[in-house]
């Protein structure tokens, strides 16, 4: 009887202590918030954890779990206080009027809030795109204070499948992507660099792609791509290319930061 109570008390206090420690990882809903009509009917789509389309995020969602954090979303402006509980917050792709007839562009006082929670030891990741998908105006509003700048350009621009190979690129000895040795990742805009930001990944021309910045107690991941959507880590790359392995070091490196704190 005895054993039985120490056992259940074990197991409580082990449920206690991973919801504890759990890290939440949280996607921006209201910068992306992409709709698009589908028989008369009007819904959101596009970088969601619950989409398990090509154009969802489900598969880098179920990485983080995996790796014991939780997912969350955040539908409504970012401040210090509903980003607190969170260890990661990452916005993608924010919207042009194309994408939503009334975007919310990030404003000064949104960055404002945005650094102030890295500052005090949050994890940010920021992911473009090609300058004619996504709003970099108001984008880089936010990434001025970490001294990154997404430019207005194209890099690594793949015509078509006979020019796969276009968006090829290579890592080795990377601290960030430690199992990834090659990636695939297209139609990139390059991302210019001020004060401690550095290159995470380059282009096979020397454009930088990815970059990092440390910033107060924090750290802030940047990617000219949404990149980690199903459509590149759902296994149907070509041999060789190793998107799914890239998103799971990803996912250890930004947890593994997040614990810095």
């Amino acid at each position: 009887m005895i054993r039985k109570i120490i056992l259940c008390a074990s197991f409580v206090l082990l449920s206690i202590t991973n919801s504890v420690f759990a890290q939440r990882v949280t996607l921006d809903y209201f910068f992306n918030h992409e709709v698009h009509t589908v028989k008369g009917v009007t819904t959101r789509y596009h970088y969601l954890w619950t989409d398990k389309a090509s154009s969802g995020f489900s598969i880098w969602g179920d990485i983080f779990k995996n790796q014991g954090a939780t997912l969350d979303t955040l539908g409504v402006a970012p401040t210090v206080q509903n980003l607190k509980g969170s260890a990661v917050y990452i916005i993608v792709d924010p919207d042009t009027k194309k994408e939503n007839p009334n975007p919310n562009y990030i404003n000064a006082q949104d960055a404002d809030q945005i650094a102030q929670w890295v500052k005090a030891g949050g994890v940010l990741v920021l992911m473009a795109n090609d300058s004619a998908n996504v709003e970099l105006p108001h984008f880089n509003i936010l990434t001025a204070h970490f001294g990154m700048h997404f430019n207005d350009d194209l890099q690594n621009h793949v015509i078509d499948d006979k020019h796969f190979a276009d968006g090829t690129v290579v890592i080795a000895n990377n601290p960030i992507f430690k199992t990834a040795k090659q990636v695939f990742l297209k139609d990139v805009c390059s991302i210019g660099l001020t004060g401690n930001a550095k290159p995470a990944l380059r282009a096979t021309n020397g454009a930088v792609i990815a970059a990092i910045a440390h910033y107060g107690k924090g750290v802030v991941f940047a990617v000219g791509d949404p990149w980690f959507y199903n459509e590149y880590v759902n296994g149907r790359l070509p041999a060789g290319y190793e998107n799914d392995k890239a998103a799971n070091d990803l996912a250890s490196w930004l947890l593994s930061q997040a614990t810095k704190k």
